[in-house]
C-alpha cells in the first residue's frame, strides 16, 4: 500500500485564497523590513570581526551581572548570550579597538578572570577571531553568492519554461529568504556562515518543489488545452499536494532529530532549514504559482492592448 497523506483525487482551489495568502506574505514582507531596518542582524563572529569566547562556568549567575563585571574589568562592547540554552554556557564576543595587535587567547584569558570572582572556575570551551576585513568579505561574498545564485535560476528557468515561471519562481524564493532572515532578527539568532550555508541550501529546496509544480503545469496544459490557465494551476498544486507534504514532512522530521539532539554546533543550521521549508512549501502553493497567473493576465492584456493598436492604426486613412 501507498503512503498517503490526503486523498489522491483533491479539488482544492487555492488560487481563489491568492489575494488574502499574498496579502499575509506581503504583511510578513513589511514586518521582517522594518526589523531589520530597525532591529538589524545579530552578525556572527564570521561576519562582523572580534574574538569569539566559549565558556562554561561553575556557578549561574544572571547575564546581567556578568556582563557588568566584564565591562568593570575594562572589556568594551563585549556581548553575552546563553550558547544553545545550557546552564552556565556562554558566548561572549568582543569587538577588538587594537586590530594589529589583537589577540583571542589574550582576550579569553582576561574574560576569564574577569568573571571567576563572580561565576566560580571558569572553562573556556573555544576561542576564535575573526579580522574586520575579513569579516567584511566574507558578509560581501555571502551577498553576491545569493545574488548569482538567483540570477542563474532566472535564467535556468526562463530557457527551460518560460519568463513568468522564472519570475514566479524568482519571487518565491525572495519569499523564503527574506522571511528566514526576518525571524533571524527578530530572534536575534547569530547569523554565521553555517546560516548562510543553510539560507542556499533553502534557495535549492524551494526551487525543486517549484519546479516540480511548474513541470506539471507544463504537462497538464498540453493534456488539457481547452481548461483555463487558472485551473491548470490549481490541478496541477492539487496533483503535487501528496508528493509536497510527504517531501516536506519527511525533511521536517529529520531536521528535527538534528534540531533536538544534533549539539549546539548543528543547531542553527537545522533551525534555518526547518523555517524555510515551511515557507518554501508555502510559497510553491501560495506563491509562486498566483504570480504566474498574474503575469498569464498581464500578458494577456499586454497582448491585447497590442491587438488593438494594431487595429487603429490599420483602420486609419491613409
Amino acid at each position: 500500500m501507498i503512503l498517503k497523506l490526503i486523498p489522491k483525487e483533491t479539488h482544492v482551489d487555492f488560487l481563489s485564497k491568492r489575494k488574502i495568502c499574498m496579502a499575509l506574505s506581503a504583511g510578513f514582507l513589511i514586518a521582517t523590513v522594518t526589523l531589520l531596518s530597525t532591529v538589524g542582524l545579530n552578525w556572527g563572529i564570521d561576519f562582523s570581526g572580534g574574538s569569539l569566547v566559549q565558556i562554561q562556568t561553575e556557578k549561574n549567575v544572571p547575564i546581567a551581572q556578568m556582563r557588568q563585571a566584564i565591562k568593570d574589568a575594562g572589556i568594551d562592547g563585549a556581548t553575552l548570550q546563553e550558547f544553545d540554552g545550557s546552564e552556565g554556557e556562554l558566548l561572549v564576543r568582543v569587538p577588538e579597538k587594537d586590530k594589529e595587535n589583537a589577540n583571542a587567547s589574550v582576550t579569553a584569558q582576561a574574560v576569564a578572570a574577569a568573571l571567576s570572582p563572580l561565576v566560580g572556575a571558569v572553562d573556556i570551551r573555544r576561542v576564535e577571531f575573526v579580522g574586520p576585513q575579513i569579516g567584511d568579505e566574507l558578509r560581501t561574498q555571502g551577498l553576491l553568492a545569493l545574488i548569482f545564485s538567483m540570477v542563474a535560476i532566472l535564467i535556468y528557468i526562463s530557457i527551460r519554461f518560460e519568463m513568468r515561471y522564472a519570475l514566479g519562481a524568482i519571487v518565491a524564493l525572495l519569499h523564503d529568504i527574506i522571511l528566514t532572515v526576518g525571524i533571524f532578527s527578530l530572534l536575534q539568532k547569530e547569523v554565521t556562515m553555517t546560516v548562510l550555508a543553510a539560507l542556499l541550501t533553502i534557495v535549492g529546496y524551494s526551487l525543486n518543489d517549484t519546479i516540480v509544480v511548474f513541470d506539471r503545469v507544463r504537462e497538464n496544459i498540453n493534456k488539457h488545452g481547452k481548461m483555463s490557465f487558472k485551473d491548470v494551476l490549481n490541478l496541477s498544486v492539487n496533483e503535487m499536494l501528496n508528493r509536497t507534504l510527504m517531501t516536506s514532512l519527511t525533511t521536517l522530521a529529520v531536521l528535527l532529530a538534528l534540531f533536538l539532539f544534533g549539539g549546539g554546533v548543528i543547531h542553527d543550521f537545522a533551525f534555518t532549514l526547518m523555517f524555510g521549508v515551511i515557507v518554501g512549501t508555502y510559497s510553491s502553493v501560495f506563491v509562486a504559482a498566483p504570480t504566474v497567473l498574474s503575469m498569464e493576465a498581464y500578458y494577456k492584456r499586454m497582448k491585447k492592448d497590442e491587438e488593438k493598436m494594431q487595429k487603429n492604426f490599420m483602420s486609419k486613412p491613409d
